[in-house]
């Protein structure tokens, strides 16, 4: 009896012996199949690609976003090009004199390195007709006059509010000046005559211009001059080849103002818009993803040689401006009542009429914060008077977009205050005032290192308003020319007839 007890003790301890030898095994063969695929995909994420098509990106010194403690876009592509043997030489490229931004101000001047830009030659009438600029020569004269040559005169554009949607004007000089013999030495674009080269095809309409001047119907009209220009050009682009092959997709129009363009856009949404924000549009006309926020240029005179510092600004809080506003603008007035009996704030109504821009820029230049609201719409010229005053801005306005702000933080010199907190009582007045002279001086010099990103000028300058639309608009490409690509996918399988974009596809169903 004993022995047969023995044995099967023997047995259980055999079994169990070999169930753990089988468990450790199992365990093992589990641990290294782990294992290698853990080793095959960090292997496979640090491999070079080996299908890009360099040719479809913009250039990386126009990007010059950068990533990874602040390495460039032209140095992850130069590795990539190194994986080939090819590597380029990146020692042109330059570091942002901010670290917060993001991005690089060195523009290269390599024909390669531009990026390449299709200008129709739109009628006059379509831009620097508008400013009373007409072309030498007659109409019978082949040979006429299409822009206005540099050398000699550049037209001016009107001051006062009128400069705040000015965009067009700027964006399109520096296409003009990039043909010149003696280009300037800042520029991101290069203008080419064949669309097939270019990157961007640009529509030179002074649209904000044409709103604010041509809006009105005279006596004797049925329909205003702002439209009837909207409708030629509208028939015009659409018979275009170029607008034919693309459906748009690479057409750049500028719509800064929030009512320019009004009725083309629901014609045209297929192209890139370049806004102040979207506040009027529809997400499927414009969006994020599709189009470009671009500044407002300044009113208010910069603050040169800054050296104010925290206790040189005794104001603490600043608004100047209209508070009776529609839309989402009631929060104005709400704000009005919550602060106007605040100790050192100041929250008045105010316009550019009787001295009201010189009154503005001696308050911003003395005040800590700059309060920017929501008005009609969401955005408002007042955050860029801010920044070029140096005065920190608090913006309340929940569906705000930015400038650049893939690339640019905006969080290290701007406050953000939710609409909801903002009417609380105290809560605004208390935030401003528990930042200390340390955070707000911290806050103070970032402003003054990104203040030439939102300056407008001709020529263009390295790092100003004007190169930073341009290589916002690069970093679109690639998203552009997917688009183009991926629509082209099935047709040799249509009928030529059915490929030809004679008519504008539903925008719930095109992007």
């Amino acid at each position: 009896m004993k022995k047969i007890e023995m044995a099967e003790r023997n047995n259980n301890a055999l079994a169990l012996g070999i169930i753990a030898r089988k468990s450790l095994f199992c365990l093992f063969t589990i641990a290294s199949i782990v294992f290698i695929f853990s080793w095959f995909f960090v292997l496979r994420s640090t491999a070079p690609p080996r299908f890009i098509d360099h040719s479809l990106l913009p250039n990386s010194k126009v990007m010059s976003s950068t990533i990874n403690n602040g390495e460039t876009v032209q140095s992850v592509l130069a590795d990539f090009e190194e994986g080939n043997g090819e590597r380029e030489d990146s020692s042109s490229s330059s570091s942002s004199p901010c670290s917060s931004c993001q991005t690089s101000n060195s523009i290269n001047n390599n024909k390669d390195s531009l990026l390449k830009v299709y200008m129709y030659d739109l009628n006059h009438e379509f831009h620097f007709g508008l400013l009373g600029w007409e072309p030498e020569g007659n109409n019978n004269n082949k040979n006429k006059q299409v822009w206005p040559n540099l050398l000699k005169k550049v037209p001016d554009y009107p001051g006062g509010l009128n400069l705040q949607h000015s965009i067009e004007y700027w964006l399109t000089l520096d296409i003009l000046a990039s043909e010149l013999v003696n280009p300037p030495k800042a520029s991101s674009v290069r203008r080419v005559y064949n669309a097939s080269e270019a990157d961007i095809v640009f529509v030179p309409f002074f649209s904000s211009l044409s709103y604010n001047r041509y809006s009105k119907t005279n006596s004797n009209q049925k329909m205003s001059n702002n439209k009837l220009l909207q409708d030629k050009l509208v028939r015009y682009l659409i018979a275009q080849k170029e607008w034919q092959r693309s459906g748009g997709r690479d057409h750049l129009i500028v719509a800064h103002h929030p009512n320019s363009m009004l009725d083309a856009r629901m014609k045209l949404w297929p192209a890139t818009f370049i806004l102040a924000d979207f506040g009027r549009y529809p997400p499927n006309i414009a969006n994020v993803e599709k189009d470009v926020i671009a500044p407002y240029k300044h009113v208010i005179r910069t603050f040169v040689n800054d050296s104010s510092g925290f206790d040189n600004r005794p104001t603490l809080l600043y608004f100047q401006g209209a508070i009776y506003r529609k839309d989402g603008g009631f929060i104005r007035q709400e704000l009005f009542y919550l602060l106007k009996d605040e100790k050192d704030v100041h929250f008045q109504f105010g316009s550019v009429q009787k001295d009201g821009i010189h009154k503005a820029t001696q308050g911003m230049h003395s005040s800590k914060f700059c309060l920017n609201i929501a008005g009609d719409t969401p955005s408002s010229n007042r955050l860029f008077d801010a920044i070029a005053s140096h005065c920190v801005p608090v913006i309340i306005s929940d569906d705000i977009e930015l400038p650049y702000e893939d690339v640019l933080d905006y969080s290290e010199f701007c406050i953000f205050v939710r609409t909801s907190d903002a009417l609380k009582e105290k809560f605004l007045i208390n935030l401003v005032k528990s930042i200390g002279k340390e955070e707000w001086t911290r806050m103070w010099n970032k402003m003054k290192e990104v203040e030439s990103f939102y300056e407008f000028q001709y020529p263009s300058k390295e790092g100003d308003a004007v190169q930073m639309i341009w290589q916002a608009v690069a970093r679109k490409v690639p998203a552009i020319k997917m688009k183009i690509h991926k629509s082209r996918r099935f047709s040799r399988s249509l009928d030529r007839k059915d490929t030809e974009f004679r008519h504008i596809p539903s925008p719930n169903n095109f992007w």
